[in-house]
């Protein structure tokens, strides 16, 4: 098994074709290329620099995605050390409670676009590695580091149960918690999507613009480009994002829903959906159409295409599927190290996260709580034993907090969260989470809560598109009562939204309202609105204005 783990992968590769481009990124839309060599060096001399710190050291990175973020990571590995990944879009007050936290004793810091405003959230204590590339000269410079030539002797040896990075959940409820994984767990996920996924050959294209800080990109991005000797590249910015990922045409692409709906939204803003659907139903018309659409959106060559972290709307993935994209929705936590539900090639079902992978047992309490259990589970929470022994039952699953059920065929949907049901004045038990994937699916939407405490039946929260904003209120009005209307057909009478109350600010990261998945952070909505809740609820009109 020690051939499998992440560090004993890239030194393989290393060996194997030294020669070959390993990581690839633009810097004022030029592509820069490091080979497998060439990034074993830079690694070996920042690992030579980490290694004068205390054995099995917790060391942060601190940076949005880029060449450097892996290299960082694997140079962590090769000093023996544990990586503390942080989302680049922390604020200095978010940042410096997990550096204490962990007891980080150093930092990496790379690419970053507002690290003036972050970085008073780093202890005065702590080693700093900088990035000259990205503007930053502080501490030791990684250039600087590179340009002297100290290579590490001897990789420090991994092992399969080292601890090998602690991840802090961005959450959407309570503070941040530092989940340990280690070298194994890692080695066993990769191991299982060998299985599962055979069509993915050795030497993939792949394409890094989710952050790397969360266990979805670091598992579908770097563990599997580890794992398969791959080409991975990064996008320059939002405003390039578009072009990066042409210019790569990625053999595995991964998106969030909110992503899919901007790249839909995208489509529908050059051609109009009538327009389309015509030009689709002429056989040849259409290949050429989808041909060149697929081209276009850097999927031409995709194998596997995938979503997660939120459920997508059934409607979302038709549609893609007329254009020739079968998305697979994909369903997994920090906790689990995403060793959990797939749907695979040829393995498909719309609506379902589908069935859970090899090695990968689960069961469905009495609540309707999905837990699962595997080789893969968190070691625990670190320095938290009570939150840890809250975290599994006593058979040793994990509790996911997910309210979930199977159907006939063995593929799961997921139904809400256990913390996420509120109850009205009514008395009623209401889960949101259904009924806001009914409503996102208006264009018009581009977030919405359900909410309904303190008052007889639930609301809905809403947060418009760049379509929406672009329509008149009457039109907007118009279309999210038809909204509430059809979604209220499929409701029990106890369920049934009342208004939809639009809302002034948009929900970002940057507010707290978001999580760095786009995940809209219930707690942080409540608490700000709540107040306002018996206001709207009697205002008239089924859309009011907040």
């Amino acid at each position: 098994m020690s051939e499998a783990l992440p560090l004993n992968r890239y030194l393989f590769w290393e060996q194997q074709k030294p020669d070959s481009v390993f990581l690839r990124q633009p810097f004022n839309r030029q592509w820069k290329t490091w080979t497998y060599r060439q990034a074993g060096e830079e690694i070996r001399c920042i690992a030579t620099v980490l290694q004068t710190l205390p054995p099995r050291s917790n060391v942060a990175i601190l940076s949005k995605n880029c060449a450097h973020w892996i290299m960082a990571d694997l140079a962590i590995m090769m000093a023996g050390h544990v990586s503390i990944p942080l989302y680049p879009t922390l604020s200095d007050e978010a940042i410096r409670p997990i550096l204490e936290h962990s007891g980080a004793a150093a930092i990496i810091i790379g690419k970053l676009d507002d690290y003036k405003n972050q970085q008073g959230g780093i202890p005065a204590s702590l080693m700093r590695i900088s990035i000259a590339a990205y503007g930053h000269r502080e501490g030791r410079i990684w250039e600087e580091v590179v340009s002297e030539g100290k290579t590490i002797e001897q990789p420090a040896p991994q092992h399969y149960d080292d601890l090998m990075t602690i991840i802090y959940t961005s959450g959407t409820t309570g503070k941040p918690k530092g989940v340990m994984h280690t070298a194994g767990n890692f080695s066993e996920v990769m191991g299982i999507v060998h299985t599962v996924l055979p069509q993915l050959p050795d030497g993939l294209r792949m394409f890094s613009y989710l952050p790397l800080s969360h266990i979805a990109e670091r598992l579908g991005i770097e563990m599997l480009g580890l794992h398969k000797g791959a080409t991975i590249s990064f996008a320059e910015s939002i405003d390039t994002f578009a072009q990066d990922l042409k210019d790569t045409q990625p053999d595995v692409f991964f998106a969030v829903p909110r992503i899919w709906t901007k790249i839909q939204e995208k489509i529908l803003s050059r051609i109009p959906q009538k327009k389309l659907s015509r030009l689709l139903n002429i056989p040849i018309i259409g290949s050429l159409i989808r041909n060149k659409l697929k081209k276009e959106l850097g999927l031409s060559k995709a194998i596997y295409i995938c979503s997660g972290a939120a459920p997508l709307s059934v409607d979302v993935m038709k549609w893609f599927y007329r254009l020739g994209i079968a998305i697979h929705q994909n369903y997994g936590m920090t906790e689990d190290c995403v060793l959990s539900h797939f749907n695979l090639i040829g393995h498909n079902k719309w609506g379902t996260v589908g069935k859970p992978l090899p090695g990968a047992e689960t069961k469905i309490t009495g609540e309707g709580e999905l837990r699962i259990r595997s080789k893969a589970l968190m070691k625990g929470y670190y320095k938290e034993p009570e939150l840890t022994a809250q975290a599994f039952d006593e058979e040793g699953y994990l509790r996911t907090g997910d309210l979930a059920q199977y159907d006939e065929e063995g593929y799961l949907t997921i139904t809400g969260r256990l913390k996420d049901q509120f109850k009205t004045d009514k008395g009623k038990y209401i889960s949101p989470a259904p009924i806001e994937l009914m409503l996102s699916r208006n264009p018009d939407i581009e977030q919405v809560c359900v909410v309904g405490m303190g008052v007889p039946q639930p609301m809905a929260l809403v947060v418009l598109s760049a379509a929406g904003k672009a329509k008149s209120k009457d039109e907007i009005t118009a279309s999210l009562s038809q909204t509430l209307a059809e979604v209220n057909k499929h409701l029990e009478t106890f369920e049934r939204l009342e208004t939809a109350v639009v809302m002034r600010e948009d929900w970002t990261i940057g507010n707290g309202l978001l999580t760095p998945t786009l995940k809209v952070k219930r707690n942080e909505v409540e608490r700000i609105h709540l107040p306002n809740y018996p206001r709207w609820y009697h205002q008239e009109g089924l859309v009011v204005w907040a």
